[in-house]
């Protein structure tokens, strides 16, 4: 785990093994969202990037009765 300093401008550097991990390069979106007290950075991706990521995952999936 890394730890990053905020700047008197408010910004932080994304350490160069998380960047790395998750791709992410300059010009690139990140939502930033506060939940219970913590921040969190999600990388937008586009819905192109995103084809296939689900493939194989079915959509029959087993109700129960009063939700038939």
């Amino acid at each position: 785990m890394s730890s990053v300093t905020v700047s008197p401008k408010f910004q932080v550097v994304i350490p160069k093994a998380a960047r790395e991990s998750l791709r992410i390069r300059p010009g690139h979106k990140l939502q930033v969202v506060v939940f219970a007290g913590q921040l969190r950075f999600i990388p937008v991706r586009p819905l192109k990037e995103l084809r296939g990521a689900y493939r194989g995952v079915g959509s029959n999936v087993e109700r129960d009765a009063d939700r038939i």
